[in-house]
């Protein structure tokens, strides 16, 4: 009976434990979410240090495969809308467009900051993975490069004509400013 208590006890302290760094590592994401420039750098520098670790090693073609397939999955999330008109018409009025007298802002399916987490975490996994020779398959990288260039370009082909088709930005660049009409009476009336 002690020692079912026991270790009960001991998983309670590991859970413990795992909370309280859940909290603490939540608690520094969220004071970096102001900071998209050094977010963006620091993730920048972890997708060099991943491409050097590959020219380097000259393998891993598989993970950098994988890691450019599921990058271009999170892209699209990023350039999709959050309703999407071809499923919900009604909703398509939602979207920002062109000509639109109506400031409004387009809302992501993936939003920036998500979107930032998940290369993150993508570059971190890919450089770990690195690091166990199971994962370094031998392919004809050559291939797999053209394949994806394949992949790349009919992908965004079908979410620019997207685009066109239901004439939205995926982009919103502050708000608009509208210069107001100027009134022929401006300078007051004589009577």
């Amino acid at each position: 009976m002690e020692g079912i208590g026991g270790a009960n006890t001991a998983s309670e302290a590991t859970l413990d434990q795992w909370r309280q760094y859940s909290r603490l590592f939540q608690y520094y994401l969220d004071k970096t979410t102001p900071h998209a420039v050094y977010r963006w750098i620091t993730t920048a520098t972890l997708a060099l240090l991943f491409a050097l670790r590959v020219y380097y090693l000259q393998g891993f073609y598989i993970v950098t495969y994988g890691l450019g397939i599921y990058l271009l999955n999170l892209l699209i999330g990023f350039l999709s809308p959050l309703v999407d008109p071809e499923v919900d018409p009604a909703d398509g009025a939602l979207l920002p467009t062109k000509g639109s007298d109506e400031f409004k802002p387009f809302i992501r399916r993936l939003p920036e900051f998500k979107f930032w987490y998940a290369i993150t975490k993508a570059f971190i996994i890919s450089i770990m993975m690195t690091f166990f020779s199971m994962f370094d398959v031998p392919v004809f990288w050559p291939i797999l490069l053209c394949y994806w260039f394949v992949l790349f370009a009919m992908t965004m082909k079908r979410q620019i004509m997207h685009m066109v088709k239901y004439k939205y930005i995926p982009f919103s660049i502050g708000k608009q400013k509208y210069s107001g009409k100027r009134s022929s009476s401006a300078g007051g009336s004589r009577d």
